[in-house]
């Protein structure tokens, strides 16, 4: 027997933008930090400014795979890939928080070492190579401002040259301490520094791409809420196999099993219920599913299902 399922087919307000061209700029300004300071880090034997090079190098080849990511999240689904490509942007941020990861790891063992002896650094020049990769960051900065909320992969690109920036600035900072007051412990220092700020942006990033991997409930969405107003809908007499997940950036989808009065399915009402429980997903959270899967049984029918068949 049929039980009555439904999706909600309103447009989907979760299809990505195009967001490649600015991408494209970004990873250029990026890629043009990496060459500069790369260049200054063999010149000066800066630790702040090699983290600093391979933070850089990390958000290249971050902001590149999310170029990719862009591209591919822009497929339309098919038969075989019925949600298309719009998962690739949670792999590719997963993909730049362990980059950042590896590069704090890193900065921290050499920055702690280099506190126990302090190479000579000259100051000016590191004062000059940051000024270059901070120019050029705020480009970035400035460039992804608008796009960073619209979804993870986007997100993880403007955190990346906003943490970039900021380790420009460490670098400045401790080129005008060497230079002015000869501390050569200001570079392992600025290093140590700079691997701090990487390490929390790395954990967070990693984090909400996991839990999206995972499938766990959407953040923000109080699942028992969802449960409680579905069972709120009259003629609704319990709702079990309920799961909320997240697809990719702005695409939560929920489905579950809506158990109705046996007269609902003489009397015409399955279709009105069905309808009253999709709008009522829809519209009464702070996350709003407008992919939704509701299979709606017969009390007598869901009550014969198997022991250990059916979930809460």
């Amino acid at each position: 027997m049929s039980h009555g399922h439904s999706h909600s087919h309103a447009p989907d307000p979760g299809a990505p933008g195009d967001h490649r061209r600015v991408l494209w700029i970004a990873f250029g300004l990026t890629a043009t930090i990496v060459v500069a300071q790369l260049v200054g880090s063999v010149l000066t034997g800066s630790l702040a400014l090699l983290t600093d090079t391979a933070h850089a190098a990390a958000d290249a080849a971050g902001l590149l795979v999310a170029v990719i990511a862009a591209t591919l999240s822009l497929r339309p689904p098919t038969p075989e890939r019925t949600w298309g490509f719009r998962r690739i942007e949670i792999l590719a941020a997963l993909g730049q928080a362990t980059l950042l990861l590896a590069v704090a790891i890193y900065a921290a063992f050499e920055g702690i070492s280099r506190l126990y002896a302090p190479p000579d650094v000259p100051g000016p020049e590191l004062i000059v190579f940051g000024v270059i990769g901070l120019a050029a960051n705020v480009a970035a900065i400035l460039l992804l401002t608008r796009s960073r909320k619209d979804n993870l992969n986007l997100r993880a690109a403007f955190l990346e040259v906003v943490g970039d920036a900021l380790g420009s600035l460490g670098v400045i900072v401790a080129g005008v301490v060497i230079w002015t007051t000869g501390f050569a412990r200001a570079d392992a220092i600025a290093g140590l520094a700079i691997a701090a700020l990487i390490a929390p942006r790395a954990w967070v990033l990693m984090r909400d791409a996991t839990s999206i991997l995972m499938e766990f409930t959407p953040r923000g969405l109080d699942i028992e809420a969802v449960r409680t107003h579905i069972e709120g809908v009259e003629h609704v007499v319990a709702v079990h196999d309920l799961h909320a997940s997240t697809v990719a950036t702005g695409l939560p989808t929920l489905s579950a099993h809506v158990v109705v009065d046996d007269e609902c399915f003489r009397d015409g009402h399955a279709a009105e219920v069905l309808a009253n429980v999709r709008a009522c997903v829809a519209g009464h959270f702070d996350v709003s599913i407008l992919h939704s899967t509701f299979q709606v049984e017969p009390r007598h029918l869901s009550a014969a299902e198997p022991e250990g068949v059916r979930h809460p």
